[in-house]
């Protein structure tokens, strides 16, 4: 297993790349196949942010947690990442046992948005041809509202969203 650490802000001392080590290799033993794992660090204010990002078998688990502490940041974001390891394993062996993936469909609220919406990031990824069902599980595994895929069906770029009544709506290019 590659770990890419980045730090934005601060340099990124032998300690605190050992730390980081450590704690990520708790949750590398629960993990089949993971080539690498990215982790950014960042010092804004006085909050100290840690995004771990792991790629997982055409999968992306994320997280993302900021303190006062960047060692108390790094264990939230283990615990947070856990969860979801553990989340997903678990719809993983409904899917294998049930032989679908609607199972995968779990509704999540809404984020609201600020007052005064801006661009604040830009993200690049790669598009990997999927079904639908698939896009709802990848969505639901990253936590997000809407997802970008290539449908494996049409050979079209698709987004995912939730609606508000909890249910799924689909977009699809009209030429």
């Amino acid at each position: 297993m590659e770990l890419i650490i980045r730090g934005k802000n601060l340099p990124v001392t032998d300690a605190l790349r050992q730390y980081i080590a450590k704690r990520l290799g708790k949750i590398e033993r629960y993990l089949d196949g993971v080539d690498e794992i990215q982790v950014n660090l960042a010092v804004t204010k006085d909050k100290h942010v840690v995004e771990v990002t792991i790629p997982l078998n055409g999968y992306i688990l994320r997280g993302e947690e900021a303190t006062g502490d960047m060692y108390g940041s790094v264990d939230l974001v283990v615990e947070k990442l856990e969860k979801q390891i553990a989340k997903y394993k678990t719809r993983l062996n409904k899917k294998i046992k049930n032989g679908t993936i609607k199972e995968f469909a779990a509704g999540q609220p809404e984020e609201e948005n600020g007052p005064e919406p801006r661009l604040i990031r830009t993200k690049r990824f790669p598009i990997k041809p999927m079904p639908v069902e698939e896009a709802i599980l990848q969505m639901n595994l990253l936590g997000h509202s809407f997802f970008v895929f290539s449908n494996a069906e049409t050979e079209e770029v698709n987004v995912l969203y939730r609606r508000r009544d909890g249910n799924y709506g689909l977009i699809e290019p009209e030429y």
